[in-house]
């Protein structure tokens, strides 16, 4: 269908500053819609959004979703909450009180308007998980006081809210499982496992992997993810009653990972092993049959395709770095801790 012929609709978005988010507003304001995005710029940052702010159906409000606001809106996606262990597990506490109360008031809001609200889960929901691939009816396999559990249990408590809120409240409350995103603007600090070994090679330092690289990861390119959040948002909601996976099923090893991210850049980085993190999942990959029957969506973006336009971004942000953002001298001198990737 033609954008022109779709009608207006305002779509508040929240971390709309982070990595999903950003991208998340441009593909609704160019289908025509009026974006409210809000965010506290923890994690968010202003340059993801800076072009965003010369459009007249753009509003930004800088606010910490744990704390009421409002808006009113068509839809919510709730997309607010430290992603990267690097900053969740610094403060833990903010965490998991962004998760709870970021989707009491998301909820809230939709409840007063009769919106539609989708919530940002994750596949951290499913833990260090015992079956795979993981299917959404799996209940997963988490350590509710480890070093991850401010963000899994975060999530969880999340999830269940928003079907509380169905239930009780006849809320129409859509939840996405997120697995691993990756792709223009994500930072080049926040520990994740793409960024990390991107910049690691475009450095020539070395590729540090956690364990033996035999762990396992799945890697959605940011359109497709964004793609199916949209669908997820805009289907019958005959179709969205249940948790819904989005990721790209394509299967790799971390090791694999780093060897594809040395082929492509070039890099005289060397590959080295340091210990695996407590709770580090072993397995992750989504079983995408709901979200192929239910919404038609599959990712296109094979992992060749999607790194060679990640590393080109972080080419240019490491060559000139926006205001605010990571330095290039930074990173070199090593004053920026990597963590171990999601």
């Amino acid at each position: 269908m033609n954008k022109h012929m779709l009608p207006r609709r305002k779509v508040l978005v929240t971390g709309a500053a982070g990595f999903i988010g950003s991208h998340l507003c441009d593909r609704l304001l160019a289908q025509g819609d009026e974006v409210v995005g809000v965010d506290n710029f923890f994690t968010g940052r202003a340059e993801n959004i800076h072009p965003l702010h010369n459009q007249p159906l753009f509003e930004m409000l800088t606010h910490d979703v744990a704390k009421p606001y409002w808006a009113q809106v068509d839809q919510v996606y709730n997309l607010a909450c430290p992603a990267s262990p690097r900053h969740y597990q610094a403060q833990p506490i903010d965490t998991m009180q962004t998760s709870f109360m970021g989707a009491v008031h998301a909820l809230e809001i939709a409840k007063a308007c009769k919106a539609t609200v989708l919530q940002a889960s994750s596949s951290e929901v499913y833990g260090d998980p015992l079956v795979h691939p993981q299917p959404e009816d799996y209940w997963g396999n988490v350590n509710p006081f480890g070093v991850r559990a401010c963000y899994d249990e975060g999530k969880r408590s999340a999830e269940a809210l928003f079907y509380s809120y169905r239930a009780t409240f006849g809320v129409d409350a859509r939840v996405a499982r997120i697995f691993n995103t990756y792709g223009p603007r994500m930072s080049a600090d926040d520990g994740r496992v793409v960024s990390n070994f991107i910049v690691q090679a475009l450095q020539n330092q070395d590729i540090t992997i956690y364990g033996d690289g035999s762990q396992t990861r799945s890697f959605c390119y940011i359109d497709d993810l964004v793609d199916g959040l949209m669908r997820l948002m805009n289907c019958d909601i005959s179709k969205a009653a249940d948790p819904c996976n989005l990721g790209n099923p394509d299967e790799y090893t971390v090791r694999q990972l780093a060897e594809t991210v040395l082929e492509l850049t070039g890099s005289k980085s060397r590959i080295v092993f340091e210990d695996l993190p407590q709770d580090d999942p072993k397995l992750r990959q989504p079983n995408i049959d709901r979200a192929t029957k239910r919404l038609g969506w599959k990712p296109k973006v094979k992992l060749i395709e999607g790194l060679a336009k990640t590393i080109a971004y972080f080419e240019m942000e490491l060559a000139s770095p926006a205001p605010g953002a990571t330095s290039l001298k930074a990173l070199q001198n090593g004053a920026l801790h990597i963590a171990p990737g999601k």
